[in-house]
C-alpha cells in the first residue's frame, strides 16, 4: 500500500522536483500539499506551487498556504539562490489550479484526523507550519507517522558557516519539531550534496521529449548557475527531493540513530543543527539522520516519475 503523505514545502526549483517525485511514483499517495514562507514570501511559493501542478498535471491534490513569517524572527528569502519568483528559469503558463481558503495547519490537522491511518509529513521548508501544527494541535502528533524533513547538517551550513537554510529560517519552529516525541529523519546537507544534477542526469531527462521534461531541465540549468556562482558546485544538489526518496524507498537514504538539537542562541551558530552521533552530550536520541545516498537509485526514481507525469500530460 503506498504511504500516505503530505508535503510542506517553499517551491523553490528543487521543492518542484519533490511534488513530481511524489505524485509521479506509485509508493506514496499525496494527500496534501502545503506552504510556507522561506525560499520566498508565502505569496510566492503558493503560487510555485499552483504552477509545478498545472504543468505537471497534478490535480485533486488540495494546496493550501501556511505561515507568512517565522514564529519569532523576521522572515530571509533566498531570492540568491531561487531568483525573485522563487522559481526563476522556466516560463510557466497561468496556473489552472487553485489553492483552497484553508489555512495549511488546518488542513494538515484536519487531514491526519479524518485519515484512516497515520500520515507522514514531509516538510521541505522551514518548519514553521510543522511547529505550529503540533503546538496548537497537541493531540495529532499520535496520527503523524514519522516527520522525514529536509534541513539541518551533520557539518557546516549553507546560509552561514554553521547553519543550514531551512533550519536558520525558523530555528526555533525546528527545535519544536526535534523536542516534539513524534519519530524524525534529517535528510541534511551532508546527505543531499550527493543529490547532484549532472549533465548525465539533464541529459536522461531530455531523452524523455516531454513538455514537462523539459521545465525541469530548465529548473535545474538556473540553479546550476546559482550553485556555480555562490558555491563553485560542478552541478548543482537537488536537496528536496531526498527526503521524498526516504519515504519512498528507505533503503536509497542510509540514516544513523542520533541526537539532534537546534542551536538558538549562539552569535555564529545560530540554527545550526548539532548532531551528536557518539553520546557526547548525554542526550536521548530523537532522531535518524541521514548519512548516505544511493544516488543511481534515487535518479532513477526522480526520472521514471517525471516520465509518468509527463506523459499523461502528452
Amino acid at each position: 500500500m503506498p504511504v500516505p503523505i503530505i508535503i510542506d514545502c517553499d517551491p523553490g526549483h528543487d521543492d518542484a522536483i519533490a511534488l513530481m517525485l511524489a505524485a509521479g511514483d506509485p509508493a506514496v499517495e499525496l494527500l496534501a500539499i502545503t506552504t510556507v514562507a522561506g525560499n520566498q514570501t508565502v505569496e510566492k511559493t503558493t503560487l510555485n506551487a499552483r504552477r509545478i501542478c498545472t504543468v505537471a498535471g497534478i490535480t485533486g491534490v488540495p494546496i493550501a498556504a501556511g505561515c507568512a513569517r517565522p514564529l519569532v524572527q523576521p522572515l530571509l528569502v533566498a531570492d540568491d539562490v531561487h531568483g525573485t519568483s522563487g522559481m526563476d528559469g522556466p516560463q510557466f503558463p497561468e496556473p489552472t489550479v487553485d489553492a483552497v481558503p484553508e489555512h495549511a495547519v488546518d488542513l494538515m490537522h484536519r487531514i491526519l484526523t479524518e485519515h484512516p491511518e497515520p500520515v507522514t509529513l514531509v516538510p521541505t521548508a522551514p518548519l514553521t507550519n510543522i511547529a505550529l501544527l503540533l503546538t496548537r494541535y497537541p493531540d495529532c502528533a499520535a496520527r503523524i507517522r514519522e516527520i522525514v524533513l529536509m534541513g539541518g547538517s551533520t557539518k557546516g551550513g549553507n546560509r552561514t558557516p554553521a547553519a543550514e537554510f531551512n533550519v536558520y529560517v525558523d530555528p526555533e519552529a525546528a527545535d519544536v519539531v526535534f523536542r516534539s516525541g513524534v519519530p524524525v529523519t534529517m535528510c541534511g546537507l551532508n546527505v543531499t550534496h550527493q543529490a547532484l544534477a549532472t549533465p548525465g542526469v539533464l541529459a536522461r531527462l531530455e531523452s524523455l521529449d516531454t513538455e514537462l521534461a523539459r521545465i525541469c531541465v530548465q529548473l535545474m540549468t538556473y540553479f546550476a548557475a546559482t550553485y556555480r556562482r555562490l558555491w563553485g558546485f560542478a552541478s548543482p544538489p537537488l536537496h528536496d527531493p531526498v527526503a521524498v526518496a526516504r519515504v519512498i524507498d528507505p533503503a536509497i537514504v542510509q540514516c544513523v540513530d542520533a541526537s539532534v538539537a537546534v542551536e538558538l542562541r549562539g552569535q555564529y551558530t545560530r540554527g545550526a543543527t548539532v548532531v551528536d552521533m557518539h553520546q557526547y552530550l548525554d542526550r536521548p536520541v530523537n532522531a535518524r539522520v541521514a548519512l548516505a545516498l544511493d544516488s543511481e537509485r534515487f535518479w532513477d526514481r526522480v526520472i521514471t516519475a517525471i516520465d509518468v507525469l509527463g506523459s499523461r500530460r502528452a
